[in-house]
């Protein structure tokens, strides 16, 4: 996207939270205004419901579970499906392994996922995502 400027914010009302680097979380996070992993966390990561929030994987990041969240910019890797009912950037670098379900995403050249691409409404928020019941089915042959 030569000659664009990013739609992402560079940051969301509220505070900054930081994961710094050779920091490890083992947990759930649920987080309101800002949070920087330059770390690791293994655990799922959201935003409070309704909230004004912006999560920020940075390059040597990692996140080991599913993030639901309004705006994301990924730059190191995840393990986990992400969530994003407004915008999410990948940037050079990243690596999700995972689905993707987004509004609008920005990918740059030399970011990598490998799973689906699933795109959602603005209108459809992250809570209603999350109450989708999973498609089960049985071949009784």
């Amino acid at each position: 996207m030569r000659n664009k400027q990013s739609q992402m914010p560079t940051t969301a009302n509220g505070a900054t939270t930081l994961i710094s680097a050779g920091t490890t979380v083992a947990g759930d996070i649920t987080f309101t205004g800002n949070l920087d992993v330059e770390g690791r966390v293994v655990g799922s990561i959201s935003a409070e419901p309704g909230a004004s929030a912006l999560l920020r994987v940075v390059a040597g990041g990692s996140v080991e579970g599913e993030i639901r969240v309004p705006s994301a910019s990924i730059s190191g890797s995840v393990k986990g499906n992400i969530y994003s009912a407004d915008n999410l950037e990948l940037t050079k670098g990243a690596v999700v392994t995972g689905d993707v379900f987004y509004n609008l995403i920005e990918m740059s050249m030399g970011s990598k996922i490998d799973g689906n691409l699933k795109h959602s409404t603005a209108s459809a928020k992250v809570e209603q995502i999350s109450s989708a019941s999973p498609v089960v089915s049985a071949d009784k042959s």
